[in-house]
């Protein structure tokens, strides 16, 4: 699978993505893929509760 990506998801309800993705790096959830040469996709989703929707998602890449 050389040359494919990985993609890394974070849930939450009722927050920014910003914060989604801020929580991906500050709970370091990449860590055990930090010798993986794959391009990493780290995905933060945001469910509105109001909505009852997938509202916003925001796609941070590395490497």
């Amino acid at each position: 699978m050389a040359g494919r990506g990985f993609y890394l998801f974070e849930f939450k309800l009722d927050q920014s993505v910003d914060a989604v993705l801020a929580q991906i790096v500050e709970k370091q959830y990449a860590l055990p893929y930090a010798a993986d040469t794959r391009k990493m996709y780290k995905i933060g989703v945001n469910y509105d509760s109001a909505a009852r929707n997938l509202t916003e998602w925001k796609v941070a890449e590395k490497g």
